[in-house]
């Protein structure tokens, strides 16, 4: 390769890596007027006829007019709005209103769109509806809670007949934490909140798959739901290290929690597609609205007015799919309990009846042997025992020609 060649190389190579790297630059960034601005409002402590204190530093760097805690009001300054970050928020601003004067849409600064600031919150509409998400969930969450310990009757040992209680507990503690970390984060963006915001976003989406699946497919015993949990908490606390500790990739986050939510919405879909659940129909408008969220978090376009944006109606979206969902868990548990304790009374009745045999067996796969499976003695002379295939009922000895596998 001689000189001439090697020139060329290199000239390619520097070329490629220029392109690359305005690949992961705004359009903004680049805009000369927005530079210009930025650049006099960092050395001049104005943009425009705004100026702000804290941009006024002397050639020693402090600041001319004292401490940062006498120049800005506290309800600002816990935002973390210092002078960089309040000149590109001006500078974009203000370069924003030229250009819809000459009929130019919105660009993208520093990967976010321009939005317009209120008391110092970064994004008030897309916090506004992660608040109201937040009391929705925790209203939902409640009134679950009521329903399993106050209105629907317990088990001889008080805990609940519904065998997914404390999975929807679970889920409901992610719900909240996640839009509380929403709230924050899209009140100031910052790296901290950044990643608080991820990772209970994923977490969250990782433990709805695990939801989805178990209930879907009816998994009640221990090994199934750990062998069904165990690899997908895994992947998400995998995913979690490497957003904090080795790299916050905004795509890669989104193309994880897409992937997650989509597989969920195709579980829930194809179990309200072939059950006979009463509620089911709530099923269906939870995942068409799941599709519409989606949706609006592929498609993204800019704030109307500089408040609303497709991450704010997504936010919007989620308060009736959290009611849908809630209402559902109560129907579904309310409908469970029943089921169960119906098959309570069948057997009772049946055993109590029975007084020309003092042995009666039923075949396992029948529905109720549920009874016999909770443990629960037919009367007060009479014990429950459960074999590999067969539920005897005893009304005052044990019988069985195998080895019982459970004593109950």
């Amino acid at each position: 390769m001689n000189q001439m060649d090697l020139r060329r190389s290199i000239l390619l190579l520097l070329t490629l890596s220029f392109l690359v790297s305005s690949l992961h630059a705004s359009e903004g960034d680049a805009d000369p007027i927005y530079k210009s601005c930025l650049d006099e409002c960092e050395e001049s402590g104005c943009a425009g006829k705004i100026c702000f204190q804290h941009c006024k530093f002397s050639s020693d760097g402090k600041p001319i007019d004292g401490p940062w805690y006498l120049q800005e009001p506290l309800y600002q300054k816990w935002k973390q709005w210092d002078c960089r970050a309040d000149c590109r928020y001006h500078c974009m601003i203000a370069r924003e209103e030229q250009r819809e004067k000459h009929g130019d849409k919105p660009i993208k600064y520093h990967g976010k769109w321009p939005f317009q600031r209120v008391y110092g919150i970064q994004e008030p509409v897309a916090v506004a509806f992660s608040a109201l998400s937040l009391a929705v969930q925790f209203h939902g969450w409640l009134s679950f809670f009521i329903l399993m310990n106050y209105r629907l009757p317990l088990r001889p040992d008080k805990t609940t007949y519904y065998e997914y209680t404390g999975l929807w507990h679970v889920f409901a503690v992610l719900a909240m934490n996640f839009w509380f970390w929403s709230a924050i984060f899209h009140s100031r963006d910052v790296e901290l909140t950044e990643k608080l915001d991820y990772s209970s976003a994923v977490a969250l989406v990782g433990f709805s798959l695990i939801l989805a699946i178990l209930r879907a497919f009816n998994l009640r015993d221990e090994a199934s739901r750990i062998m069904v949990a165990a690899p997908l908490i895994a992947f998400v606390t995998t995913h979690i290290l490497y957003l904090n500790f080795y790299e916050l990739d905004y795509g890669l986050n989104m193309k994880v929690c897409m992937a997650m939510g989509v597989a969920q919405l195709l579980i829930w879909g194809v179990w309200a597609g072939v059950t006979c659940h009463p509620s089911r129909w709530k099923v269906w408008l939870f995942v068409v609205g799941g599709i519409l969220a989606v949706l609006l978090r592929i498609y993204d376009f800019p704030p109307f007015k500089g408040f609303v944006d497709s991450n704010a109606l997504w936010h919007a979206i989620s308060i009736p799919l959290t009611c849908i969902c809630w209402s559902f868990v109560e129907d579904d548990a309310e409908l469970s309990t029943s089921n169960l304790l119906k098959k309570q009374t069948d057997i009772s009745s049946l055993v109590t009846r029975t007084n020309r045999s003092h042995y009666f067996h039923i075949p396992f796969a029948d529905a109720r042997c549920f009874f016999a499976m909770q443990g629960y003695a037919v009367s007060s002379k009479s014990r429950v025992f459960q074999t590999s295939g067969l539920c005897f009922f005893s009304r005052r000895s044990i019988y069985s020609q195998r080895l019982l596998s459970n004593w109950m």
